[in-house]
């Protein structure tokens, strides 16, 4: 079991949670995590590179000069590829680069991924996030108050307006309801906030 400590919104704790490390497949699985991020990260690519190949190339089709007697290379059109501005050699085109993993192996790499961020102590709980309205100015007190510096991902039972407004000026933070997560984005950032109810419903703990 590992235990979290939970805070309130001033940084003082209230009490610890228990986490079943059974209940996020028992031990971080490196090989489905490399897997889950090289499939987001191909997801990502816009894949909208393009070349002409000769046959794309303005240009005569006609034979630049005569087979033999000129004492140069032979060459059948100005568009091929070993002449300047002729067409590319197997010339790039768009494609798309993305694919999916089996829905079980994604849902064990975000569990697997954050199993990983409990172990190395990078998960934060609070009892709950409530701003007064949304401010960025006020996010960011919350958060240098719980101690979290550099990026983060703030996790929550359900979108919330008023909290992504208030975060979504500040470049090193996220937000994300529990059923958007992915192990890509858990992975990402330094520190992930998971509010209490967000924890225990990601968990499958009942409220």
């Amino acid at each position: 079991m590992i235990e979290v400590p939970v805070v309130d919104m001033g940084g003082k704790q209230q009490g610890t949670l228990s986490v079943d490390e059974a209940k996020l497949g028992g031990k971080v699985n490196p090989r489905l995590l490399r897997d889950a991020v090289v499939m987001y990260e191909a997801n990502q690519r816009v894949g909208t590179v393009a070349t002409k190949s000769r046959s794309e190339r303005e240009g005569s089709g006609k034979k630049p000069y005569r087979q033999k007697g000129t004492g140069l290379a032979r060459a059948g059109s100005i568009r091929s590829p070993i002449w300047r501005g002729g067409g590319r050699i197997h010339a790039l085109k768009p494609r798309d680069y993305s694919y999916q993993m089996p829905r079980q192996a994604k849902r064990l790499a975000l569990r697997s991924a954050v199993l990983a961020k409990l172990q190395d102590g990078e998960v934060a709980v609070v009892d709950k996030l409530d701003l007064a309205e949304a401010k960025t100015k006020l996010m960011a007190a919350a958060l240098k108050t719980l101690g979290i510096d550099g990026t983060c991902l703030i996790v929550l039972p359900k979108a919330d307006e008023k909290i992504w407004k208030s975060a979504r000026n500040l470049p090193q933070v996220r937000v994300s309801a529990v059923s958007d997560l992915n192990a890509y984005d858990v992975l990402l950032p330094k520190k992930l906030l998971f509010t209490k109810d967000a924890l225990n419903q990601f968990l499958g703990v009942p409220a």
